[in-house]
């Protein structure tokens, strides 16, 4: 079966993709593999611990329809990683990430995980905005 994979954090941005990644597992009548990295059982910047988010997020896709899987990885606690290892393992035939606008230092000390994974990814990745 084909498989969609979709970076979640919860953001305006990984709504965004939740939402988009849902639309496209419809389209191409695939499983959802939702990757939720830095969930180790300790907050995370929205203030949600690990267990709040994986059951959000199952909760809204129960919801959808389609079927799922929800993994909660912490792999060098690196989310790029984390998604495109996903994929690869999958073989996935979509990657699904939000995009946020950063500024040009914000880019310099922290990197781009979505560059990493667009230049990384083995599948196409569709990048999405949260709305204004």
């Amino acid at each position: 079966m084909a498989v969609v994979v979709v970076g979640y954090v919860a953001k305006p941005e990984g709504e965004a993709a939740l939402g988009a990644a849902v639309d496209e597992a419809r389209l191409r009548d695939a499983t959802l593999v939702a990757v939720l990295s830095h969930v180790a059982g300790s907050d995370d910047s929205t203030g949600h611990d690990g267990v709040e988010l994986r059951r959000r997020v199952e909760t809204v896709l129960l919801e959808s329809g389609v079927a799922f899987e929800v993994r909660g990885l912490t792999q060098g606690s690196d989310p790029a990683d984390d998604i495109v290892t996903v994929a690869a393992e999958l073989t996935a035939e979509l990657i699904v990430i939000g995009l946020r606008r950063r500024s040009p230092v914000g880019k310099l000390l922290l990197g781009s995980n979505a560059q990493r994974i667009l230049l990384d990814a083995s599948c196409p990745v569709l990048a999405v905005k949260a709305p204004a």
